[in-house]
């Protein structure tokens, strides 16, 4: 029991010390740093010019919908990679997971079609 206890007692201390550094840090950076606020400081630096215009742009949906695509099967890969070293040492098993796991990647893609995601405009 005493054991079982020690170990809730490392997670809080690890908890607490992951809570209270960051807060002890930026408090100290606030308190130790010079706060001298003037117009300049406050405006909008790019590239040493004056903004013009609108700070937003509005972009196709698109490029973001893409963008996801390529970012879930290009995670997807890196799950292909361990099972491919170590293929002959896992045996039928996980052979028949891995292709459900590509079925259900196809499936994906296949829905990612029909709906033209894929599609660049």
């Amino acid at each position: 029991m005493d054991n079982y206890v020690n170990h809730y007692v490392v997670v809080a201390i690890f908890l607490v010390l992951g809570i209270l550094l960051p807060v002890v840090a930026l408090t100290v950076g606030r308190l130790l740093r010079p706060h001298k606020p003037t117009e300049p400081k406050r405006s909008t630096y790019e590239s040493g010019n004056e903004p013009v215009g609108e700070g937003q742009v509005r972009f196709n949906i698109r490029y973001y919908m893409f963008a996801l695509m390529f970012v879930i099967f290009d995670v997807e890969t890196v799950f292909l990679y361990p099972w491919a070293v170590a293929y002959n040492k896992l045996g039928l098993f996980v052979l028949v997971e891995m292709v459900i796991f590509a079925g259900m990647l196809l499936v994906g893609l296949l829905y990612a079609w029909k709906k033209r995601v894929l599609k660049w405009n």
